[in-house]
């Protein structure tokens, strides 16, 4: 299944009346060598670029100007050179007409264009650049030196296409679906994988292979370790033994390129720990705290505090944590175990338009975005809205230097148990994440035909299946 002509001709629509006036230039990706030029690391196509236009081929630009009407794609033909190392390809001209686009031009036109467009005075809207060459392309066609270039991006483009790129049609829903179907067989091949004695890169190329022998790509670099306190943990070093708990985050980017993002959290062994269940139990229960409050209209924020709160009252239970569960988690003393945020957008992007600026994504306008440790970290705090694709990815971490630097300077001391820590230090930290969507009827849905364990009960039979 992929995205349909009118959802692009509909999208160009949009995005020319909300702008009103002005040329929009959208560079699209090149490839990039690994260590020569010949050696490439995997293409992956400019989210908006292809939001907009479709073509998933390196080394093309487009415009839509607003002004003369016209919608125009810059790139060149296949050289004898290109067909003999990549075979033979439909044209420029033929590809482009699939998504709508008739005007297609050689790539060496495009600076005269803009040209032209400067001296009639029209506005030129770009996006902020996130790439080496496209600072160098921009500081080529339009003379702004990279340094200026993020100040000088243009706002309303980025929010007009945050309002577009952050609501999903039923169109849009239905491909992440499939991407998180496919990340969930990813995440039962883990439960297969791990055991006692295999190294995290062991399970690590079992997840891959699921979404590579499928003839789908990684929507992001896998995560996968015994050492999930660690929350970005890419090392694959360690081997596993009965007591640890693995943890998987990782999720596939279909064909259509959209994302699936999931984690998992389970014994390498047969079962946890009694003190890990008794964590494990927490976090669930803060998962679900936080979905209970999912509805249009309702921050996103609310459900990162119910999250923490719930976090807060566990931690209390076991003697980690005092006073009051609510206050604490609303003050930010709850950070300590949940430093993350509750979760982000998702879509053509693992985390959506990230690159545009979570302020616009995330959070309205005019909010201002937290600067203190765990709230800092929210990707997303604005109320739901139908058309919201997002995850929601709560999780319990034990990080030693954390603890100690809060601990010397004396932070939340009303809220924490210093002394009762330290027997908790080489825990490491367990997450669960799912993905969800609010329906154009209002309702939150739970994305993915395919049921991942997340109960003790779930997990427990996924390991006795292998």
């Amino acid at each position: 299944m992929k995205i349909g002509l009118e959802s692009y001709l509909r999208r160009r629509a949009r995005i020319k009346k909300d702008m009103g006036r002005g040329l929009l230039l959208f560079l699209g990706n090149a490839e990039v060598g690994m260590n020569y030029a010949d050696n490439t690391y995997r293409f992956r196509q400019d989210s908006t670029f292809l939001y907009f236009f479709g073509l998933d081929n390196p080394d093309l630009a487009a415009v839509i100007d607003i002004d003369e009407d016209r919608e125009i794609v810059f790139g060149d033909e296949l050289t004898i050179d290109d067909i003999v190392w990549t075979g033979t390809m439909p044209t420029l001209r033929e590809r482009a007409c699939e998504y709508g686009i008739k005007d297609t031009r050689k790539m060496s036109e495009l600076k005269a264009y803009l040209d032209s467009a400067r001296q009639k005075g029209q506005p030129i809207h770009f996006l902020p650049p996130y790439r080496g060459d496209h600072r160098v392309w921009l500081w080529e066609l339009l003379g702004i030196e990279p340094a200026a270039q993020p100040a000088l991006a243009s706002i309303p483009l980025i929010k007009a296409i945050v309002a577009q790129r952050n609501h999903k049609d039923l169109e849009e829903i239905r491909l992440i679906e499939e991407s998180v179907d496919l990340s969930t067989e990813m995440h039962l091949a883990a439960y297969r994988a791990v055991r006692p004695g295999v190294y995290e890169s062991q399970v690590a190329a079992a997840v891959e292979e699921v979404a590579c022998r499928h003839g789908n790509a990684l929507a992001f670099p896998t995560i996968a370790t015994v050492q999930g306190q660690v929350l970005h943990n890419h090392g694959f070093i360690h081997q596993c033994k009965e007591g640890d708990i693995f943890l998987l985050d990782a999720g596939a980017e279909t064909q259509s390129h959209y994302a699936g993002d999931l984690s998992s959290s389970m014994p390498v062994g047969s079962r946890f720990t009694e003190r890990q269940e008794l964590i494990y139990e927490i976090h669930l229960q803060s998962f679900y705290a936080a979905v209970d409050t999912l509805a249009v209209n309702v921050p996103f924020r609310d459900a990162h505090i119910a999250a923490a709160t719930k976090i807060c009252e566990g931690m209390k239970a076991l003697g980690l944590m005092k006073g009051d569960p609510s206050e604490a988690a609303h003050i930010g003393a709850y950070a300590l175990f949940f430093p993350c945020g509750l979760g982000h957008m998702v879509g053509l992007d693992v985390h959506n338009m990230e690159n545009l600026g979570e302020q616009y994504v995330g959070y309205l306008e005019g909010e201002k975005k937290s600067t203190q440790f765990g709230f800092k970290s929210l990707r997303l705090a604005r109320p739901l809205e139908p058309g919201f694709v997002f995850t929601v990815e709560p999780g319990i971490y034990f990080i030693p230097e954390l603890m100690d630097k809060w601990e010397a300077e004396h932070q939340f001391t009303d809220f924490i148990c210093y002394d009762k820590l330290q027997a908790w230090r080489d825990f490491t930290g367990l997450r669960n994440e799912l993905n969800y969507a609010v329906m154009p009827d209002g309702k939150v849905k739970l994305l993915g035909t395919i049921r991942k364990p997340m109960s003790l009960e779930e997990v427990y039979a996924a390991k006795e299946s292998v």
